[in-house]
């Protein structure tokens, strides 16, 4: 695998204003968390998109997938599932590298799909994830975790 598996050459797409190619990708991404919710370290986030060269850079649609895993909300034991986003971004030329704010950067005859799959990812994680949609939680009186049984004292009802 390489170690940057979602750098794409797109030179000879540049040279071709409407010219489409598909490309799929999968490979680690950079940290991916928010509050309660994370992308696991060396998880495989897959991106698949039909990119599409349009004046002044390169369009970018499909979708990204990636798993990911955090804490129950109201249990606190290990919730997890998979996030799956449509994207549709622009690649282009930036004047100022560090202006990100409305495409990704398109560098010479290349452009890196992990920023935006991370963007996406990220947007896409649950901030208050539960274990299963009836998690019963922990009783307020002793803890007990109910989705394991009835606890033993008067808060467990």
């Amino acid at each position: 695998m390489s170690t940057r598996p979602f750098l794409v050459p797109v030179g000879p797409l540049r040279r071709h204003p409407g010219e489409r190619r598909t490309e799929s990708r999968l490979g680690p991404i950079a940290e991916a968390f928010v509050t309660s919710s994370w992308v696991p370290q060396g998880s495989s986030v897959e991106v698949e998109v039909v990119l599409e060269s349009v004046h002044g850079g390169i369009l970018a649609r499909g979708r990204v997938r990636a798993p990911w895993v955090g804490e129950c909300r109201r249990c606190l034991g290990q919730a997890k599932g998979e996030v799956e986003v449509e994207v549709n971004e622009l690649f282009e030329p930036l004047a100022d590298p560090d202006d990100t704010e409305r495409s990704y950067p398109l560098d010479g005859d290349q452009l890196d799909l992990e920023p935006m799959a991370r963007d996406a990812v990220v947007l896409e994680l649950p901030l208050a994830p539960l274990c299963s949609p009836g998690c019963r939680g922990l009783c307020p009186q002793c803890g007990a975790n109910r989705n394991e049984g009835p606890c033993r004292c008067t808060g467990g009802a």
